[in-house]
Order: C-alpha cells, then structure tokens, then sequence
C-alpha cells in the first residue's frame, strides 16, 4: 500500500498493479480499495497500470475533518500526482460523480470513464438533513444505524434487501465505513445536478452502464448524456445490478486508450 498526503493532511492510501497508462479507479459508497482488485485485475491483463484507492474515511486512509467535497478532488488530485499525472480516472457510482467533479476543478485526468452515477437531477432526492442524522448516529455510537439509514435514505435500498445484507458476513466490513457515508451523503447532495463546469469539461468523457441496471440510474445515465453531447454513453452487456463487470469495462477502455 502507498500513500498520497492530501491538501489538508489527510493520507490517501492507494494500490498500484501493472505498468503502462495508469487508470485510477475511483469507488462508490462502502467501497475501498480491495473492491477495485477484480477491474484492477482485468486492466493489468489488458496491459495498463492499476490504481485503486481508499478514499478518505475508508481502508487504510485517514480522515482529517471538516469534509467538504472539495477535499475528495483534493485526494483524488494527490493520488494522481503521485502516480505522475495526467491519468484515466474509472469512477463508479458516487464515486463518478466525485471524478467528474475533480475534472471540472481542473485536477490531471487524460480521460474519465463514469460507470453509473447516480445523479439525480433535483427528482427523488433524500432528505436534506440526511448527511446530519448520519453524523449524529456515527456520533452517539451507532455507526450500523448510520449504515442502514443511508443504504435505505441515501441509495434507496428495499427493506428486505437492507435485512438481507443485515444478516450477511459483509455487514460487518460495512460498519467500520460508517463515516464515509455521511461524505457520500454530502457529496451527493451537493452534485445531484452536475454544474455547468461538470457538464463542460474538455477531457474526453465516456459513460457507461449495464444493460440490466436500476432504473434511477438507465435516467441519469440518458440525461448526463444529454447534458454532456461530447461525452459518448455506452451500454456494457456484461455489467448487471450497478456492478460494472470487469472484462467488458476494460474492453471499452483499451478501446479509447491505446495500450503503451
């Protein structure tokens, strides 16, 4: 594991694996950097160098407060930075919409490949003060109730499905990530809408998703592709359930990065 040192001290742990153009993988909620090791994997075999990362309250990362968004584009700057600049960035989920973010700050992306953000475009949006019933909850000593409260408010999970996960061994690996869901949260809200800076950014933009996914996301998937008509969407067969497989996401990024 290396380390990145943010703008505000925090220590942004990532991995690296392969050689070549490097690809940062940017994860969504709850995930770290071993749930980025299968596309790590696949885009070493495909001849790229692999970066996963631990965003900040997650893994091997710390966690230096206040948090603000600005401060993941300043993480993501420094792994970045650390890894010679001017790289793809791969972000699924929230954690997309973080790279789009970071694009629109400026920080040194060659090209972004946004799996699946799930933005919202101001409809069906969680409550406003969700990110601060979190805290309290994390705060008081009860990060599982933060857990579950966020996978139902903040993602919209089916209840059955939180008890499900509730009574399976990865529920436990989740707690520990409590605090990342309160900035995931926070983040959230404050791009549900990409700005105008997002919607025009001049590196090459590719947005993929499955062919069988949730429907919240096959309309923010239609409708960043109409706000950004220099982006290209592309519809990854083998990805299903907001999972991006890795092999048919590799194949569309060695299609638009040529393999040094």
């Amino acid at each position: 594991m290396l380390y990145a040192d943010s703008a505000d001290g925090t220590r942004i742990a990532f991995d690296q694996t392969g050689h070549g153009t490097p690809v940062v993988i940017v994860g969504g909620a709850f995930s770290t950097a071993d749930a980025g090791a299968p596309l790590a994997a696949a885009l070493k075999a495909a001849g790229f160098q692999a970066v996963t990362v631990d965003r900040r309250a997650r893994g091997k990362s710390t966690d230096t407060s206040p948090y603000s968004p600005r401060r993941e584009v300043e993480d993501l700057t420094a792994v970045l930075h650390a890894v010679g600049g001017d790289a793809a960035v791969l972000g699924h989920s929230s954690g997309a919409m973080l790279a789009l973010l970071a694009a629109a700050e400026g920080a040194p992306i060659s090209h972004l490949f946004l799996s699946e953000p799930p933005f919202l475009f101001g409809e069906g949006e969680p409550s406003m003060d969700l990110p601060q019933r979190l805290q309290a909850l994390v705060d008081s000593g009860n990060p599982a109730d933060a857990v579950t409260t966020f996978q139902r408010e903040g993602i919209g999970l089916p209840e059955a499905f939180i008890e499900q996960i509730q009574a399976s061994p990865m529920f436990d690996s989740l707690v520990p990530l409590a605090q990342s869901a309160v900035y995931d949260a926070l983040l959230s809200q404050a791009v549900s809408t990409p700005t105008a800076a997002m919607a025009q950014v001049s590196v090459p933009v590719t947005i993929l998703r499955g062919t069988t996914t949730y429907p919240v996301i096959m309309d923010a998937t239609e409708k960043l592709a109409r706000r950004m008509p220099q982006a290209v969407l592309v519809t990854v067969p083998e990805s299903h359930d907001h999972s991006p497989d890795p092999t048919g996401t590799v194949r569309e990024i060695r299609r638009r990065i040529p393999v040094q």
